[in-house]
């Protein structure tokens, strides 16, 4: 039998620093478990930068525990001050439930995340006006387009011809 337990010095860790305002450094505990629906990250954040874009989720719930350093949560169009202990509860919704953690101190911000699995999942990015639809947990699994793109086809555009054809087919 496996170990239900995992020491962060012996959990595997991602870097990703895409563009200038974003970097982290995540370290990964409950997929090294073996867990299916909740996921649990430590995620460390250099000053002046943030891990993640804001964003809300339709399906998933996210938890945050600060462990050390401090920072600002937006929610929504309000924002918060953040210091070690503070417990965050970000549940699924819209825009007003969206969500992002910025180191605005002078030391690296430490936080526990905790997620639901939900898929599929989709996820709203009001910053830059973008949506996300994830269907499995790998990136190749997630489309990302523009708000503006919404709405621009209709449900039934580009049906019936196949139903046509064969309707045109059993006649002869």
């Amino acid at each position: 039998m496996n170990k239900p337990l995992i020491n962060i010095a012996d959990a595997s860790s991602e870097s990703s620093a895409p563009g200038a305002h974003f970097e982290r450094v995540t370290t990964a505990l409950s997929a090294a478990l073996g867990a299916r629906s909740i996921g649990a990250n430590v995620t460390r954040v250099p000053p002046g930068k943030a891990a993640f874009p804001l964003h809300h989720h339709s399906a998933n719930e996210e938890h945050f525990f600060i462990i050390s350093g401090s920072g600002t949560l937006r929610r929504g169009r309000d924002s918060f001050p953040v210091k070690p202990y503070d417990y965050i509860v970000n549940p699924p919704g819209g825009p007003e439930h969206a969500h992002q953690l910025i180191n605005t101190g002078d030391r690296e911000l430490v936080y526990l995340a905790i997620s639901t699995l939900r898929l599929p999942e989709v996820v709203g990015y009001p910053d830059s006006g973008k949506t996300g639809v994830r269907v499995s947990a790998s990136l190749s699994g997630r489309v990302l387009f523009p708000d503006s793109a919404k709405d621009t086809v209709g449900y039934w555009d580009g049906e019936g011809a196949q139903v046509a054809a064969f309707v045109d087919a059993s006649k002869r």
